[in-house]
C-alpha cells in the first residue's frame, strides 16, 4: 500500500515539475498523515454516535459507526504491565487510549488524583482487592541530564497490588516507512519491501485517497508550491465533508 501511495504522490508532484520528494521526506509526511487520519477516527466516531442517537445514521452496510468502530478495534491491545515501583506500573509507550485496567482479573476504577485521598480516608470507600482503583500520573524517563521523555504511569489501590495488572488499550499505529535500494536508473531509489525496517501503513485501503491528499499538503508546504497544497487540501476537505454528510 505504501508504495502505491508514494507512486501516486510522485506522479502528481512531478506532473508539472513541481519538485522531487526524497524517501526520507516522504516517510516524514506519511507518519504525520497516518497519525492525523487515525486521530480523526475518534472524532468521526463521536459524530456518528450523535447521529445514531438522533436517528439519522443508517443500519447494516450503511452503519458508519460500526465501520469506524471495527477500524479502531484493529488497534486494540491487551498487555500485562511491568512494575515501575511498588504498586506503580508503566503504561506502554504506544498507548493512545486506555480502555480498562484489570488487577488480577478485577476491573479497576479510574479515579482522579485529588479524589483518591478522599476515598482512602474512609474504610467504606477505600479501594479493595475486590474493587480496586487506579490513578494516572506522569513522569520523566531517560538519562539525566536530558534527553528525557514524558511517560504515563498508573498507581494501583490498594497499594498491596504489586502484580497481575493488565491494560486493555488502543495503540498508536506503527510509523510507516518506505524502504529502498539505490539500484535504479541514475541511482534512483527502488522500493524494497524485504528490508528489515519496512513498515506499511496500518490504515484501511479505503483511506488511500485521504493519505495521498494529506501527504500532498505537507509536500506542497515543503517545496513551496501552493498548487500542490491546495490540491491536497481540496481532496481532504471533500473526504471530510463526505464522512459527515
Amino acid at each position: 500500500m505504501i508504495n502505491e501511495i508514494r507512486n501516486a504522490v510522485l506522479a502528481i508532484v512531478n506532473k508539472n515539475n513541481y519538485g522531487y520528494i526524497t524517501p526520507a521526506d516522504f516517510n516524514l509526511y506519511a507518519e504525520q498523515a497516518q497519525l492525523s487520519i487515525f486521530e480523526d477516527y475518534f472524532q468521526s466516531y463521536n459524530n456518528q454516535i450523535s447521529r445514531e442517537n438522533a436517528r439519522t445514521l443508517g443500519t447494516g452496510y450503511a452503519n458508519l459507526r460500526q465501520i469506524t468502530e471495527e477500524v479502531i478495534d484493529t488497534f486494540s491491545m491487551v498487555q500485562s504491565l511491568s512494575q515501575y515501583a511498588a504498586s506503580t506500573f508503566s503504561i506502554p509507550p504506544d498507548c493512545y487510549l486506555m480502555i480498562n485496567v484489570l488487577a488480577n482479573g478485577k476491573t479497576a476504577e479510574k479515579v482522579s488524583l485529588n479524589r483518591i485521598n478522599q476515598l482512602l480516608a474512609s474504610n467504606l470507600t477505600a479501594p479493595s482487592v475486590i474493587y480496586p482503583a487506579y490513578v494516572v500520573s506522569g513522569g520523566l524517563q531517560g538519562t539525566t541530564p536530558p534527553p528525557q521523555v514524558l511517560v504515563q504511569r498508573i498507581t494501583m489501590y490498594p497499594t498491596s497490588i504489586i502484580s497481575g495488572v493488565t491494560l486493555q488499550y488502543i495503540r498508536y499505529p506503527r510509523l510507516p516507512k518506505w524502504t529502498w535500494l539505490n539500484v535504479g536508473v541514475n541511482g534512483d531509489p527502488v522500493f524494497n519491501s524485504s528490508a528489515a525496517d519496512y513498515i506499511d501503513f496500518e490504515l484501511p485501503e479505503t483511506d488511500s485517497p485521504l493519505l495521498i491528499s494529506k501527504i500532498l499538503q505537507y509536500a506542497g508546504i515543503s517545496i513551496r508550491e501552493a498548487d500542490v497544497y491546495k490540491l491536497g487540501a481540496t481532496d481532504d476537505t471533500a473526504e471530510y465533508q463526505k464522512d459527515r454528510s
